[in-house]
């Protein structure tokens, strides 16, 4: 899925369960709308904070890909069946100029 098709599903109100599984300082700088943080190396163990049954899309990504490929993994071998991977990840997104939400303020002082 690409990350303007998703944002259409976000905008359209019937999103799938978006899965952010880069660390909690990436996340909190900005990630996909209605995203659920789970860094990849805790999916298996937090299967029940995800919304949505194992038959339903499942919307994952990260940075570039590799995480998201593990936490895929993940997901399929606990019964997963419709594992996708936003094209790109927030790579492609950020480069696409798209929306994001964002938990941290940067302040900081010019010297």
């Amino acid at each position: 899925m690409t990350p303007t098709e998703l944002l259409a599903e976000i905008d359209a109100g019937h999103p799938p369960a978006i899965l952010d599984v880069r660390s909690a300082w990436e996340f909190k700088r900005g990630h996909v709308p209605g995203a659920l943080h789970l860094p990849f190396w805790t999916v298996g163990a937090h299967l029940a904070e995800i919304s949505t049954a194992p038959d339903q899309p499942v919307v994952v990504y990260c940075g570039h890909g590799p995480r998201a490929w593990r936490a895929g993994g993940a997901l399929r071998r606990h019964g997963f069946t419709q594992v996708i991977y936003l094209a790109g990840h927030m790579h492609a997104w950020r480069q696409a100029g798209l929306r994001e939400e964002c938990q941290e303020r940067r302040t900081g002082t010019m010297t």
